[in-house]
């Protein structure tokens, strides 16, 4: 099974995913960490990724996923996935009901709040605007208050059906 969960910067995807991982004993992955290093200097420099940007990084995505689906492993995925195409980028064939999203719905004022507070991170907070601007709320996902308690959002995910 692989659950990714998504939304824009500051929704505590990493720190949800994390938790919701070690929970169940699977395996996690921030999608952070598959940004091309020319992905990272365009957004340290306050540019938005485009589709272009962010194709490789899918790509790698999807990989990661495949890898998990073919071994039967547990995977959670903590990635913005902001469009629709995105997702549909990161979603493996042949694999149906292995894999769901989770999102992660948090207000911009406290997006921003949070990325205020955020230090050594990549993403500088003006690009908050950018990743609002991008996003395209899922219609097939799990819906969560990114505001919400920590241990009542990884119980919900857990306890999904």
């Amino acid at each position: 099974m692989i659950v990714v969960v998504m939304g824009v910067s500051a929704t505590g995807k990493t720190t949800v995913g994390e938790r919701v991982a070690a929970r169940l004993g699977w395996h996690f992955e921030d999608a952070d960490k598959f940004h091309t290093t020319e992905n990272k200097e365009k957004m340290a420099h306050g540019e938005p990724l485009n589709d272009v940007d962010r194709w490789r990084w899918l790509d790698a995505l999807r990989n990661r996923i495949r890898v998990a689906a073919d071994r039967g492993e547990g995977l959670v995925l903590a990635c913005s996935a902001l469009k629709e195409i995105y997702r549909e980028r990161l979603t493996v064939p042949g694999a149906p009901g292995a894999m769901r999203f989770v999102y992660l719905k948090i207000s911009l004022e406290t997006a921003r709040q949070r990325l205020a507070k955020r230090r050594g991170h990549f993403m500088p907070g003006s690009l908050i605007e950018s990743q609002f601007a991008d996003l395209e709320e899922p219609r097939e996902a799990q819906w969560l208050n990114a505001e919400a308690n920590l241990d009542d959002l990884v119980k919900a995910i857990i306890e999904f059906k």
